[in-house]
């Protein structure tokens, strides 16, 4: 049984502990975090997901969720654009953010999680079908979610999720750097004396400047947690306990070309995991039905460089979904 529960280790005024007096905030940020949200978590396999939710019931739904080792808050300024319309869940995956780590962490299990939490919410309820919305890694979950269960989700749109031809990724993993979700299940988590120190150690995969710095700390700040007098990260080691291999992203083009339903991929201008070269690639693999739209003077985390041209982006495939339903 799924039970929902309010969430009981996070102050409710948490976004505004983190903003302080919000003097240094943008109008449309300070906004956007007054827009009406549930918070709470459902339990699903003995374990708790914590989601935040926008808008109403009756409306068509949405499914969002965030890259590795981030959490739900990276959409948490870009979903209460589309409460008006929607009814938008963003969800925590497991061992990530504030949800506990449940069963495994390998592809298929990844996959089973958007049905289990649009199950779990009642969004396939009268004959609902939730349309994904989900980042980087989260991309590549959501696509084995469409290929696990191909009859029950409206559309999928992948946000710069890291698609090269094969001989390209293999050049990039090639400069020192790992896979995604390369890392020691077996090692725990370090503790930082303050926050302040925790802080210091945060930084974005692939590594990369913002446009809006407030943005940052506000993902930073909602990425770590207080254990009595340390600091340390939100995230479950056990989330690198993963049988995927490296084929699997090498083939990530023809994946998604393949995965079955509407798709659309919305990328950052200036990304480095997802080029003009990747929209290429994937028209070439036969993917020129699917529209892609590049974000202008935005890389990798599109939602902290422009998020306002990011919602647009969003905007306009849902509204053109709408049109051709």
């Amino acid at each position: 049984m799924n039970e929902m529960t309010p969430v009981d280790n996070l102050p409710a005024d948490i976004d505004s502990l983190w903003a302080g007096d919000g003097s240094h905030l943008p109008e449309w940020f300070i906004a956007a975090l007054k827009v009406p949200r549930e918070e709470a978590y459902v339990e699903i396999s003995g374990a708790k997901v914590h989601y935040l939710r926008w808008g109403s019931p009756e409306k068509p739904k949405l499914l969002i969720t965030h890259g590795f080792l981030a959490h739900a808050r990276c959409f948490a300024f870009i979903a209460p654009f589309f409460a008006q319309d929607y009814d938008v869940v963003a969800f925590d995956l497991a061992g990530m953010g504030d949800s506990e780590m449940r069963g495994a962490a390998d592809t298929a299990a990844r996959g089973r999680e958007f049905t289990e939490i649009a199950e779990a919410l009642d969004l396939f309820a009268d004959g609902h079908k939730p349309t994904i919305i989900a980042h980087s890694f989260g991309s590549g979950a959501a696509l084995t979610a469409v290929t696990q269960s191909p009859d029950v989700f409206a559309g999928l749109v992948v946000c710069d999720l890291m698609i090269m031809r094969p001989e390209l990724l293999e050049k990039y993993w090639s400069r020192d750097r790992a896979s995604p979700g390369s890392g020691n299940p077996d090692k725990p988590n370090k503790h930082y004396p303050s926050y302040a120190a925790a802080r210091e150690r945060y930084i974005l995969s692939p590594p990369q400047p913002v446009e809006e710095p407030f943005l940052l700390d506000y993902i930073a700040y909602h990425s770590l947690k207080n254990e009595g007098d340390s600091w340390t990260w939100k995230f479950s080691p056990e989330v690198f306990r993963r049988s995927n291999k490296p084929d699997e992203w090498l083939n990530m083009g023809k994946r998604l070309v393949q995965a079955p339903g509407r798709k659309a991929i919305v990328h950052g201008g200036n990304s480095l995991l997802f080029s003009n070269d990747s929209a290429e690639y994937i028209r070439e693999l036969g993917g020129d039905n699917i529209p892609i739209i590049a974000v202008p003077e935005a890389r990798h985390h599109l939602m902290l460089d422009q998020p306002l041209a990011f919602v647009a982006a969003l905007r306009s495939i849902l509204a053109l979904w709408a049109t051709n339903a």
